[in-house]
């Protein structure tokens, strides 16, 4: 799987946010913010395939957690995404 290209983040306000694409440019209406974990996996995969074993060695790589725990982490993340047609 990949993050599509179309899908940037941004920096607004102090948060850092994907904004949805729109039919005439950014849809404002559909924004989802992203936490520090979440920015953090997006920055190491943004340009790259990868798979959930990947997001979950990034989660124990960085984060005190077990790879049972980052691995359920990893789907919930990479679900959120898919639902959001963010990844192809």
């Amino acid at each position: 799987m990949k993050i599509s290209k179309q899908y940037k983040v941004r920096e607004m306000a102090g948060e850092h946010i994907i904004v949805m694409p729109g039919r005439y440019g950014a849809d404002m209406t559909r924004v989802i913010a992203l936490n520090a974990t979440s920015l953090y996996l997006w920055e190491e995969l943004a340009e790259r395939e990868f798979t959930l074993e990947e997001v979950a060695a990034l989660l124990t790589k960085r984060y005190d957690v077990d790879a049972e725990t980052a691995l359920r982490d990893a789907e919930k993340w990479v679900g959120q995404l898919k639902d959001c047609g963010i990844l192809v």
